[in-house]
């Protein structure tokens, strides 16, 4: 007789949930599975810059501490959003004893707002828009927001922007107060002219080299 239903029907308000909370869980361990890697490539990239700090190359270990900023900024995005997934996930599990008793999924204005902003993550953007449009049909949201199309450009913006201090910071922290500062306090960071020939070729090395860092 089930079979029957769901033929006639389609999935019953349960099975849509579960199904829900089954692509939830997927999703969350892409994102372990991100973010591990993220820490290793960070490790990778902290273990240089120590080496660098050893030899006194100042203007290559900003460079790398730059990335681990971007790495760590990241890793919050990342970690924000898993978070997200969860609460989603008990939601679900809220309107799953609410069906008991009513039959029917109830609107949810606290899943359309975690939704809408787990589109807005390259990582999360399909499944969330799918599974956003299947709750839609089935009563859970009344419409995705408007802001939803907005990219991670102004992200972007504020990492290009990035205040010198938080670079810095970083530095301090990975050296052991070799290089860098902390609370305000400059260290060694001594001021530099212009690049020469030489030194060009050796930031394109070094650029090289963090590319492969980052993706080994």
């Amino acid at each position: 007789m089930k079979s029957v239903n769901r033929l006639l029907f389609g999935p019953t308000p349960e099975e849509k949930v579960k199904k829900w909370q089954q692509q939830l869980k997927q999703e969350g361990r892409h994102l372990d599975r991100e973010i591990r890697q993220l820490d290793m490539a960070s490790n990778k990239v902290k273990a240089e810059v120590r080496k660098l700090a050893t030899k006194g190359d100042v203007k290559n270990a900003k460079v790398l501490a730059r990335e681990v900023v971007r790495s760590n900024k990241q890793k919050d995005r990342l970690t924000t959003s898993k978070a997200r997934l969860n609460s989603i996930n008990m939601q679900l599990t809220h309107q799953l004893a609410t069906v008991k008793i009513t039959g029917t999924l109830q609107k949810s204005t606290e899943i359309m707002k975690l939704s809408n902003n787990l589109i807005k993550l390259p990582q999360l953007s399909q499944t969330m828009r799918a599974m956003s449009e299947e709750m839609m049909k089935a009563g859970i949201m009344s419409e995705m927001l408007d802001d939803t199309m907005e990219s991670l450009d102004d992200n972007e913006d504020e990492l290009e922007e990035e205040a010198q201090e938080e670079v810095d910071q970083i530095l301090f922290q990975i050296t052991d107060g070799k290089l860098g500062q902390a609370s305000g306090k400059v260290g060694a960071l001594p001021q530099t002219t212009g690049p020469t020939p030489e030194e060009l070729q050796k930031d394109e090395e070094m650029e090289r080299a963090i590319a492969g860092l980052l993706s080994s």
